[in-house]
């Protein structure tokens, strides 16, 4: 196979919906039941196959397993999902941020020769 070859495309894609619901429960270690509770709890939405049937990505998988480690702990599930969404959203804020920091200091060091003023 090549590298440009569609399937190691997908195979790469951590939003590629490559798993069934028995084997992501399976890898998981845990239930479908588990899998359709935290997604009536709209912690992760699978896509559906042309037959209906519930498909995972690798990423959707890693948010499940963090919300297993929490009710593992006796977190209800309902707070976990929550606990969950609040820490992914709190990453990509923190990823936003050191973005905008660095081309702050790009952007500084730039205009720090200059002599300019901007007053």
């Amino acid at each position: 196979m090549t590298s440009d070859n569609p399937l190691n495309d997908r195979l790469d894609d951590d939003d590629y919906p490559a798993y069934t619901m028995g084997r992501a429960a399976e890898m998981l270690g845990t239930t479908p039941a588990f899998l359709r509770a935290i997604g009536e709890a709209r912690l992760i939405t699978p896509l559906r196959s042309e037959g209906g049937h519930r498909r995972y990505s690798r990423y959707q998988l890693r948010i499940a397993a963090r919300a297993r480690e929490l009710v593992d702990k006796g977190t209800p599930i309902e707070a976990a999902c929550r606990i969950v969404i609040l820490e992914d959203q709190l990453e990509e804020a923190q990823r936003i941020n050191a973005e905008y920091r660095r081309a702050a200091s790009g952007s500084s060091a730039g205009s720090a020769g200059s002599g300019a003023s901007s007053r």
